[in-house]
Order: C-alpha cells, then sequence, then structure tokens
C-alpha cells in the first residue's frame, strides 16, 4: 500500500491492517504539518525529528499515566488475591 506523510510518499506492506497504517501516517502527517507550521521550517529532517520528538512525549506522558494508574491497581489486585487465597485456605 501507498501512504503519504508530509508530501512524501511511502510503499508500506500493511498485511491485514491497512486502515491501522492509515491512521497511524495520517497522525505523523498532522503531527509534522503542526510542527512545519508552528517552526515555520521547510527542511523536512528537521520537522521529522521535532514531530519525533513531539510523538516521543506523548508515548512517555501516556506511559507515565499507565504507571500511576497500574501501580495502585497491581496492589489492589495482589491483595485481593492473597484474600481469596485466605479464604480458599480456611474453608477447606
Amino acid at each position: 500500500m501507498k501512504i503519504e506523510i508530509f508530501d512524501q510518499t511511502y510503499s508500506l506492506n500493511a498485511g491485514d491492517n491497512e486502515e491501522y497504517l492509515r491512521k497511524i501516517a495520517a497522525y505523523v502527517d498532522e503531527k509534522m504539518r503542526t510542527v512545519a507550521q508552528a517552526t515555520r521550517t521547510i527542511d523536512s529532517v528537521k520537522v521529522a525529528v521535532l514531530a519525533a520528538l513531539n510523538i516521543a512525549d506523548e508515548l512517555f506522558a501516556a506511559r507515565e499515566r499507565q504507571q500511576q494508574i497500574e501501580g495502585p491497581l497491581r496492589k489492589h489486585v495482589e491483595k485481593c488475591i492473597t484474600l481469596v487465597e485466605q479464604a480458599i485456605e480456611h474453608s477447606n
């Protein structure tokens, strides 16, 4: 399949995930265009690096939020498992 990002066409093998790949390509294209407009930069390599930094920042922030949720949740789940195991032991 062919996708276009920042006026460049790329041929990729998407397998069964064409729609997903189109969404990702559109997202990257949007980020690059936003960076190009904000920085008034036309150098596609600089735009790509700045867009990659923005996307990496989003990823790191999402991972941090996920860890903040998973940490306490994992502790609660482990506590529940311990309580269930204790209840099973006492019922035998």
